[in-house]
């Protein structure tokens, strides 16, 4: 299993998705090109105590990442407010990648075309959307409940 971030644009979003997955074992790939300075430092600074523990993968494009030796082992699950299956009903594999878009913009027409299936968390009429790490908690929790990838207690 793993958790991708798409050119997010905030870096406390993906310091606080580096702690989930150094939490739960999950490694973490971030496409680029970012929002923000992508330095050792500005990871480090996000990610706080957690960075040292967080498995981090950075691919500077799009096609690098779908052509990564580690992703080849599942499928992109693309989770997105234009989803049509919901988060909770899907079945998840051991291998498969949950993929989130940028804070600011989703991610353009050619990444939903690529990725195996659009996933989307059901929310009340009238909400936009949940915050990206708060989405990714959800939906990396789901996932590992149904794989069996919880490591801890």
């Amino acid at each position: 299993m793993r958790l991708a971030l798409f050119q997010p644009d905030i870096p406390q979003n993906l310091g606080a998705a580096l702690r989930l997955g150094a939490c739960l074992g999950v490694p973490v790939d971030v496409i680029e090109p970012c929002g923000f300075p992508l330095s050792d430092r500005a990871v480090r600074r996000a990610a706080m105590d957690y960075a040292e523990k967080a498995e981090l993968v950075r691919h500077t494009s799009w096609s690098r990442f779908l052509e990564a030796p580690e992703r080849m082992t599942g499928r992109v699950l693309l989770f997105t407010t234009r989803g049509a299956e919901p988060f909770h009903t899907f079945l998840y594999r051991p291998g498969d990648v949950l993929l989130f878009g940028r804070e600011s913009a989703g991610v353009p027409d050619e990444v939903h075309q690529t990725a195996d299936a659009r996933l989307c968390i059901p929310l009340v009429p009238d909400a936009r959307s949940l915050n990206v790490v708060n989405a990714a908690a959800m939906a990396l929790g789901e996932a590992l409940r149904q794989t069996g990838g919880f490591s801890g207690g």
